[in-house]
């Protein structure tokens, strides 16, 4: 017998109206989604009689037979749907304010997401931030209006917040952005992605709890779309957490049947749920606005403990909209991405039909404000509850507790990085590799992923140490992404969003192209997600071209460029020239806990930069923690300045020989890691390091454009501007012109027109 069917349907019909017609047509129609339906037939001959209370009993002991709560199933869905129906009035009102958004989708989450955060999301309203609450990520961040509506349910948003919706200065852009103090987990918009980031949470939430117990588990909660599913990145996300079983994730996807410009039939006519099941989903379709159906779905997926849980709910776009003449409106393309006054349905007549005053609609009802606040009082009261519980664990494990503490706070890991030990001339892809080794075993709270690549990119140096995650066991620290490296980023962004954990992502640096939308979204949210991107640049050699950046070093490194909401760098982009820069490059990765980072590694070994006088190349190192740094000096005042970064620098140090033994020209040689890096250093540091009034050369193995910035207008830069072709590394530079002959020619021609 199906017994989650069973429990649906003696909830539906314990409020049978026998004289409501669709009623019975829901009856008819649900009848057909479960077996055995001789049996509700006979159920329901006997709700006609009236036996409400034999059936109430009934429901009680399958719900303690299953361990679920009786008190949440039996209820007035009177004012759960009176709420429903102030979040639709206040969607529609902010979009058709602003006289713009997307109230269409809003309006048909409305019935999920009050049942969601009133009767299942676990958080404590006076502390919004408290660690161990219930998370919730939106995928589809058009539905912005949707989420600021509960929350201020919740109480974290004033009507004056709702009322401004999308203006300058308001705390309720069009899409929502992070603000955990208020109850939004993460930045949405780019479908696809918020999903994911909730697929990384999981996944920090079953890392934190195989290290310090059952005591801190929580849920993570997820709303898609149908653009969410149908965005590539819904692959990656479902497969893992499929293969992960991740339990402890609830989506719930919106399938009202319409997008942005046409139906989904227009688009697609996949089987959705079997697709999930195929990927080790546990999956329900149910009535998407019918509230007895969705706490009885949310009741069968907080009890699945093998299988992440898909709820489809087929949910009505634009729920409640009226025409002027008071026709239905509901189920309209165009509701999605207007206002409804401007999508034909009437927004007067919308408003009074879901019992709202249009000349007042930002207004949260008596009934539903008196509700909340007991709401409120007992959420509270369970988190109190949770917190007292956690501080008996604190004192029965006081070091486990400090441990604890150390991951949650936003301070980086003390390290004492000169332990590390660099072999010589190494690729910056094996230096990167021994760090990691050292992390290992230092940084217990480290997650490193790859994308296929380990024992390429250098991560086994990590996974040596420890091993991957699989399911029912999170005591490793490496996750084996797979081919999909849009999604591996987002999951370190949802890792980073939970907190806890350093999450590291790692693939070949040509290939980070598919992963710049979710590098663009750790950088408006200043995640310290670290990124090692490896085989820099065309060096690569025999992959040819396709596996050869060029264009993406100068295209990573407009984010040093671009300044995030605190008027900071909103990335941090390295590329060390030796092992000892990479040591140094993976300090300020670790260090920088205010956005990413990103690391630019060899494939090749690289001769290392020479020591100083009476130093060690470690030492030295330290300076490119501010960004560039002479590392070729001269008496007196320098004939030329030579800049470059990674293995570039080598090949000046061997162009620079010649200069000085045919030339007798005085050489500076700077080592630039970091342009972002070193413009935030005081311009005194920066006029030494690259004077302004002598003649500067840059060689680079990407765009020359990479280096103009730090040439200056009179510099010249060696680059590439053109793709790369199929053959051995060093062929490739004798024919590009990465050698000391071509340094020495171009330093020449260069100095004879220069003025």
């Amino acid at each position: 017998m199906n017994v989650p069917g069973l429990l649906r349907y003696l909830v539906f019909i314990n409020s049978f109206d026998i004289g409501h017609s669709s009623n019975y047509e829901c009856r008819v129609a649900h009848k057909k989604r479960v077996k055995n339906a001789w049996f509700f037939s006979l159920l329901f001959r006997l709700t006609c009689l009236k036996q409400f209370l034999i059936f109430k009993r009934i429901i009680v002991y399958l719900q303690k037979f299953f361990n679920k709560k009786s008190e949440t199933i039996i209820m007035n869905n009177d004012t759960t749907n009176r709420a429903a129906d102030n979040i639709r009035i206040l969607s529609a009102a902010m979009v058709e304010k602003a006289k713009s958004g997307h109230p269409g989708g809003a309006m048909g989450g409305a019935d999920f997401i009050q049942i969601l955060y009133s009767e299942f999301l676990n958080f404590d309203p006076s502390d919004m931030s408290w660690a161990n609450r219930d998370r919730f990520f939106l995928d589809p961040g058009h539905m912005s209006p949707m989420l600021y509506s509960i929350l201020s349910l919740v109480g974290t948003y004033s009507m004056e917040d709702l009322s401004g919706f999308r203006q300058w200065g308001s705390p309720t852009p069009g899409h929502p952005e992070l603000d955990i103090n208020k109850g939004v987990e993460n930045t949405s918009g780019p479908l696809g992605q918020g999903h994911t980031m909730a697929v990384g949470a999981a996944i920090t939430e079953r890392f934190l709890v195989e290290r310090f117990g059952e005591w801190m588990a929580h849920k993570t909660y997820t709303f898609i779309s149908d653009g969410g599913v149908q965005e590539e990145i819904s692959q990656g996300a479902g497969r893992i957490a499929g293969y992960l079983g991740l339990s402890n994730l609830i989506m719930f996807y919106d399938s009202n049947d319409i997008q942005l410009s046409t139906d989904t039939d227009a688009v697609t006519a996949e089987d959705t749920a079997a697709k999930y099941e195929a990927w080790g989903w546990e999956v329900v379709t149910i009535d998407g606005n019918n509230a007895d159906e969705i706490r009885s779905a949310l009741i069968q997926s907080n009890n699945q403990k093998e299988k992440p849980f898909l709820i489809i709910g087929k949910t009505i776009m634009g729920k409640g909209a009226l025409t002027e003449d008071g026709s239905n409106f509901e189920r309209q393309c165009s509701t999605h991405g207007m206002p409804l006054s401007n999508a034909g349905a009437s927004y007067e007549k919308t408003i009074k039909n879901l019992g709202g005053d249009p000349r007042n609609s930002f207004v949260i009802f008596d009934e539903v404000e008196n509700n909340w606040n007991d709401i409120r009082a007992k959420k509270q009261e369970e988190a109190k509850a949770k917190k007292q519980a956690q501080a008996q664990w604190k004192n029965k494990n006081p070091e486990l507790a400090s441990k604890l503490k150390r991951f949650l706070s936003s301070e980086s890991p003390n390290i004492n990085f000169e332990e590390i030990v660099q072999g010589e001339n190494t690729a910056t892809r094996g230096a990167s590799a021994t760090v990691l080794a050292y992390f290992a075993e230092n940084v217990e709270n480290m997650i490193v992923a790859s994308a296929d690549l380990s024992n390429s990119d250098k991560t086994d140096g990590f996974l040596k140490k420890t091993k991957q995650f699989k399911k029912g066991d999170f005591s490793g620290a490496f996750l084996q992404a797979g081919v999909s490296e849009l999604t591996m980023a987002s999951i370190a962004n949802g890792m980073a969003l939970h907190g806890g954990v350093i999450p590291v992502c790692a693939t070949f640096f040509v290939f980070s192209d598919y992963m710049k939308p979710a590098a663009r979204m750790a950088a408006l949210m200043k995640l310290p997600v670290k990124y090692v991107w490896t085989h820099d640049a065309f060096r690569v050699g025999e992959d040819g071209p396709t596996h050869q950046p060029v264009e993406q070093e100068a295209q990573i490194r407009l984010l040093e460029q671009l300044k995030n909401h605190d008027d900071k760098n909103s990335m941090l982009v390295l590329r060390p020239a030796d092992g000892n820069e990479t040591t140094i490059s993976w300090k300020l990765a670790l260090e920088n806990t205010e956005s990413p980072t990103a690391l630019l590694l060899s494939r090749q070994n690289i001769t290392d930069v020479p020591t100083k006088a009476g130093s060690n190349r470690y030492q030295d190192a330290l300076e490119a923690s501010r960004g560039a740094y002479i590392v070729k000096s001269v008496d007196g005042e320098p004939d030329i300045v030579l800049v470059a970064n990674g293995s570039e620098v080598a090949t000046l140090f061997d162009g620079c020989k010649k200069l000085e033994q045919e030339k007798g020209l005085k050489v500076q040689i700077v080592s630039a890691p970091s342009e972002g890096l070193f413009r935030n250093q005081d311009v005194t540091y920066q006029e030494k390091v690259l004077p302004g009034n002598k003649p500067t050369l840059g060689l680079t193995a990407g765009l020359p454009v990479t280096l103009r910035g730090l040439v200056g207008g009179k510099g010249k830069v060696i680059g590439l501007d053109h793709f790369g072709y199929s053959a051995p590394y060093k062929v490739l530079d004798e024919k590009f012109g990465y050698t000391a002959d071509n340094v020495f020619n171009q330093v020449n021609d260069y100095l004879k027109g220069y003025k």
